[in-house]
């Protein structure tokens, strides 16, 4: 649990009457009323995993300024994307953080429906964007009247990432390849934006990174800090998946060959690794320039990924099913009125994003919003929001869980998964098929038919003819997709080419 850390020092300067104080900027949300409306800074990585950040607990990877940002803030350490309808998980992810809705009751370009940035631009925000969307172009231009160095795609090499601007006539201009890699070219796109705002209004800017999807080519710099000294392999590492989950040869798992080697995925690892603390270098370049600039006082920072990875975990690599590592992603908050080095427990979303900067900023959420407000969180005045998570992928996989136990089904082998989380946090022994444990696999199947009628997820948990079980991927041949760098063709591919 949280509680509210602003002093009582600070409470009286934002109440005390006088001309000074009438004309003061400071604004503390929850504890007093606010003359301005909050800026937001919302900070978007793409594929971290929740375990990734070294104030987490992760001894092997330098995320120094996330670090800062973790005690400067509110950590959510139960975060999730509730999951996908196919393989590109970032573009239903994507699709929930702006919509506030599940991937069942919004379509991937969000047509009909009133998007967050579009709600802040509507409210009297001003809108930037830079980096990746990938929801198509038509709802970018709704929500966004400022953009540079955005990028309409899903991937791309990061030293050759294709973008373009936003005019101010609102067309979509000076179509190039990026000059720069993804990450600063972003962040560069972000800086300029916040040294030169100058205007009265407040701000939203929204900067979604590349980093850390694949391909896992960091600068030589990154990379070979991580070579020198190879991060440990997951606890739940494996050189292939149990049984057959339904993907286990998209692209994602192509990136290496069955089974996987302790060398290339601690090579992978290392790879990734480098991504994301070249990342961070760059969020700290972002956050230091907001720091000195007159928005610091004001500003709202969120910072948050669109899904998990495996790497590695119950030998897989991609984000294509609902383990913990895949699922699970970073969420924080932080700014005026937000505890500081505090955490939660509690279950989020990446779709209460949206309703929370609604409370934060005084909007009405919009109807149809199925996320929850988490500002009550760290406030102290709720202990949490919901108290079960649902996850999908797909049309092969379900899951449910609550405090304790997580159960996953797999319809299309008519296969069962049971993991009590507090003795198994890696979800390596499965009890479903013990008999101590019937009532609770019934409980939680009750429970994940609820769920699925709660967000109109209308897909059969059984089938009558299942596919096997069983499979080896041993030898199955691979090939790379377009954007992989040719020494990563050359290191993980080598003649399938």
């Amino acid at each position: 649990m949280t509680r509210n850390t602003i002093s009582r020092r600070d409470f009286l300067q934002t109440i005390t009457i006088g001309a000074t104080a009438l004309a003061m900027p400071r604004v503390l949300y929850g504890n007093a009323i606010s003359r301005k409306k909050p800026n937001i800074l919302f900070l978007l990585a793409d594929d971290q995993r929740g375990d990734t950040i070294g104030a987490y607990g992760n001894e092997h990877i330098r995320t120094p300024n996330l670090d800062r940002l973790v005690a400067r803030g509110f950590s959510f350490r139960r975060n999730y994307c509730l999951g996908s309808s196919g393989g590109a998980v970032c573009v239903p992810s994507r699709a929930m953080i702006h919509s506030g809705r599940s991937y069942f009751n919004v379509d991937s370009t969000m047509r009909g429906v009133k998007i967050m940035p579009e709600l802040l631009r509507e409210s009297g925000y001003t809108t930037f964007a830079t980096g990746k969307w990938h929801n198509k172009e038509q709802s970018f231009l709704r929500g966004f009247e400022k953009g540079k160095a955005v990028f309409f795609g899903g991937m791309a090499d990061h030293t050759k990432v294709p973008v373009v601007d936003l005019s101010p006539a609102g067309k979509l201009t000076n179509k190039r390849i990026g000059d720069r890699f993804s990450s600063e070219l972003f962040t560069n796109a972000a800086i300029d934006f916040l040294e030169n705002y100058k205007e009265d209004k407040p701000f939203f800017a929204y900067v979604a990174f590349t980093a850390p999807h694949d391909p896992r080519n960091p600068p030589m710099k990154y990379r070979k800090m991580y070579y020198k000294d190879r991060p440990p392999l997951p606890k739940n590492f494996m050189s292939q998946h149990s049984f057959n989950n339904g993907h286990m040869a998209g692209r994602d798992e192509n990136l290496a060959p069955w089974p996987r080697t302790e060398d290339v995925v601690r090579d992978q690892l290392a790879e990734y690794y480098g991504l994301i603390t070249h990342l961070d270098e760059h969020i700290g370049r972002v956050l230091k320039v907001l720091r000195k600039s007159s928005h610091a006082r004001n500003t709202i920072i969120i910072y948050a990924a669109d899904h998990g990875l495996a790497v590695g975990s119950h030998g897989l690599l991609g984000k294509q099913n609902i383990y913990e590592h895949s699922m699970g992603c970073p969420l924080i908050f932080a700014g005026p009125g937000i505890g500081k080095g505090e955490s939660t427990q509690a279950f989020s979303y990446l779709l209460d994003i949206f309703p929370t900067i609604c409370s934060l900023t005084g909007i009405p959420a919009p109807t149809g919003v199925e996320g929850k407000n988490l500002q009550p969180i760290w406030e102290g005045k709720v202990a949490s929001v919901r108290d079960s998570v649902f996850l999908s992928f797909a049309k092969i996989q379900r899951s449910v869980r609550d405090e304790r136990w997580k159960l996953i089904r797999y319809p299309q082998v008519n296969h069962t998964q049971l993991f009590d989380l507090k003795s198994d946090p890696h979800e390596l022994q499965n009890l479903a098929d013990d008999p101590r444990q019937d009532k609770r696999r019934k409980q939680m199947l009750d429970m994940l038919r609820k769920w699925q009628q709660k967000v109109g997820d209308n897909l059969p948990l059984t089938v009558e003819s299942p596919a096997p079980l069983q499979i080896d991927m041993t030898g199955r041949e691979r090939k790379p997709d377009r954007w992989q760098p040719e020494w990563i063709r050359r290191k993980y591919f080598g003649n399938d080419k």
